[in-house]
């Protein structure tokens, strides 16, 4: 195995566009894989970093935490995967031997980069370099790239048939928000949900409220273009919170006698999540924080809310398992068990990814899928 020369989107500073370079992609080294990526799509969680609003990331950075790709090369130790093998990165990975792993509860294996830094393999060294430089990795997954080596922990063996640029969505966005219904907050027929936020993630979460027998589930969003799509995908409400002079919350505790059984905040807004929590039902509505806030950001808000009997959880990449879990929603979705594939507003060409961001920033996008 040799370095690979190819192309990626790299962040050389805080605010500054993604800049396409050449790279240097070593090969992977003891229980490592190396990807061809195939299809990537564009997170709001990468923006933040982008933005500075993530701490601990280390700059130059390749960024991409939802792809799909295939086994190019694996280093010593790897006998789970093999060059030819469709394969997903996970930014949550699963090393089946900590606390978190062992625990039938959590997802939230001890190596993420909630309790350790990612920008550096295990071994902390990189496998990036560009222009004589060292290059982080981030998350471990780095899909901004041809190429990406990536700890066996944090891969996910796919179906063989599936469609690489509906699959990487597996990588982050439907998972994520799906899970957050069926996993995090258990979702009980008949019942009423508030989904804040129609982005890939917002309607990831009504796809979980449908799938669960949800009776009522209110889409919230200030982009009233969303609204078809997620009345496609199940909403039975929509509402636009410039519509109304009060706040959103007192309308739909107003609509919903009230409150809700459950609310999600898919956004990563400080304010949309007190407001989440404020529309829920006193005594037993359940509201789950998905989206990801800057780092900086603190909540203050009335405990009373909790007091009296609400449910306040936080869902990360929607409580799946991550490697024992991904091969089967995959395989879910191959069965037609679900679809995902309205989640995808936007198909570009890699180079284009800066036009992908500003169609994020700008609300104009549900899903960018950068193609390879």
């Amino acid at each position: 195995m040799s370095v690979i020369k190819c192309k990626a989107a790299v962040a050389w500073k805080v605010g500054s566009p993604l800049k396409i370079e050449e790279v240097d992609v070593e090969p992977p080294k003891a229980n490592e894989v190396r990807i061809k990526m195939i299809a990537t799509g564009i997170c709001r969680t990468d923006d933040h970093v982008i933005k500075g609003a993530l701490t601990g990331i280390h700059f130059p950075v390749i960024l991409g935490h939802e792809g799909a790709g295939i086994i190019e090369s694996v280093g010593e130790g790897v006998t789970e995967l093999k060059p030819g093998d469709k394969v997903i990165p996970l930014c949550i990975p699963q090393c089946g031997k900590c606390s978190s792993c062992l625990n039938p509860h959590t997802n939230c294996c001890l190596k993420t980069h909630i309790s350790k830094s990612q920008n550096l393999m295990p071994d902390q060294t990189s496998r990036f370099s560009c222009k004589g430089k060292i290059v982080y990795h981030f998350l471990w997954t780095s899909t901004f790239s041809e190429y990406s080596v990536v700890p066996v922990d944090a891969v996910a063996k796919i179906h063989d048939a599936a469609p690489m640029d509906k699959a990487c969505l597996f990588g982050c966005g439907f998972s994520t928000g799906y899970g957050a219904a069926i996993n995090t907050a258990k979702v009980e027929p008949g019942t009423t949900c508030a989904v804040f936020g129609l982005g890939g993630i917002g309607l990831s979460t009504v796809i979980g409220c449908k799938t669960a027998g949800a009776a009522r589930i209110i889409a919230i969003d200030i982009n009233s273009t969303k609204f078809n799509k997620a009345k496609a995908f199940g909403a039975t409400d929509c509402i636009n919170p410039l519509d109304h002079t009060k706040p959103i919350q007192e309308v739909i505790v107003d609509m919903t006698d009230g409150g809700v059984h459950y609310s999600f905040e898919c956004i990563g807004e400080i304010e949309t999540m007190k407001a989440a929590l404020e529309s829920c039902h006193l005594g037993y509505g359940t509201s789950v924080i998905i989206g990801e806030a800057p780092s900086a950001e603190q909540i203050t808000f009335d405990p009373v809310l909790l007091f009296t009997g609400r449910t306040w959880k936080g869902s990360i990449f929607g409580g799946w398992k991550s490697k024992e879990s991904v091969p089967k929603l995959v395989s879910d979705y191959m069965e037609n068990k679900f679809n995902v594939d309205e989640l995808v507003s936007h198909t570009f060409a890699f180079d284009q990814i800066n036009e992908g961001f500003e169609l994020l920033r700008t609300g104009q996008s549900i899903r960018t899928i950068l193609m390879f």
